[in-house]
């Protein structure tokens, strides 16, 4: 999966580091998200990002340029039990996941997200998945268009709260 000049591949154990340090980047700089010293936990999660890949089934994709930098990353989890949200997520059943989609702001616009979800969802259908289930906020509104023309539709039994902050879920049939 790749556009001329972007590819996807699975992250290397030693790229971990950097690509925690895009996430906090990324989400520090949401208009609407908290900030670091408001979730200082979450901003220590997304900074070891890399230790999720202990759990089976989930893998960190990054799409990178030809000189190997990374573009943008995200988690996949092809067991939901591992996904690590709130709400009824953890429970779902053939299906898989992905969070913490991330794309360098120097990058953005170039498809390098959605190139990052597709590949996540040839990936659950290659598992014989049978849906694929994420959460976005507000502040993430701009990928929402993305996911919704992708097919992905709301689905408020998923959603959920993580301290003031509102969590919407999304799940795409397979």
């Amino acid at each position: 999966m790749s556009n001329s000049e972007y590819s996807i591949r699975i992250a290397k154990i030693e790229e971990f580091e950097s690509i925690g340090k895009l996430m906090v980047q990324v989400y520090a700089a949401l208009d609407g998200f908290p900030k670091p010293d408001e979730q200082p936990k979450y901003y220590e999660f997304l900074a070891n990002v890399g230790e999720l890949t202990s759990k089976p089934g989930t893998e960190i994709l990054v799409s990178v340029s030809s000189d190997e930098t990374i573009a943008g990353a995200v988690v996949y989890f092809g067991d939901m039990q591992y996904y690590g949200s709130g709400g009824t997520a953890t429970q779902e059943k053939n299906a898989a996941g992905f969070r913490l989609l991330a794309v360098d702001n120097s990058v953005r616009g170039k498809g390098i997200g959605k190139s990052l979800t597709l590949a996540c969802l040839d990936k659950a259908k290659n598992q014989k998945q049978k849906q694929m289930i994420i959460h976005t906020t507000n502040a993430m509104k701009p990928a929402w268009k993305m996911y919704e023309a992708i097919g992905f539709k709301r689905s408020e039994d998923l959603d959920f709260k993580q301290g003031d902050l509102d969590v919407f879920g999304f799940r795409l049939q397979l």
